[in-house]
């Protein structure tokens, strides 16, 4: 058993080829985090994601800008202000909040 230092930590030690540092670094610097950050998550259990890409980054900004242009539409509905066509832009917009859905689960 290692001594631990004044801090109460262990110092791990271990030896991986090539290959398998390569892999870590790839997947630690995918989600955004250190080596021993990476390490210790998987060590603990805790679930380790990837960052998201810029793409899905994209889709969700805009997957909200929609959000909030059908909302608008909503209250004045509900206020009894909007007229048909608002509410058919509302249901054309919600479409759209689907399609943008649909291709972030396909990816």
């Amino acid at each position: 058993m290692s001594r631990a230092d004044k801090r109460g930590r262990h110092h791990v030690h271990i030896e991986v080829t090539p290959a398998q540092y390569q892999r870590l670094v790839a997947q630690a610097k995918e989600c955004g985090l250190s080596r021993r950050a990476y390490l210790v998550r998987l060590i603990e259990g805790t679930p380790v994601r990837s960052r998201p890409s810029q793409e899905i980054k994209e889709l969700r900004t805009e997957i909200h800008h929609i959000g909030n242009n059908i909302n608008q539409i909503a209250r004045s509905v509900n206020t009894g202000i909007a007229r048909a066509e608002d509410a058919k832009r509302g249901l054309f917009l919600l479409d759209q909040v689907y399609e943008l859905m649909y291709q972030i689960a396909k990816k």
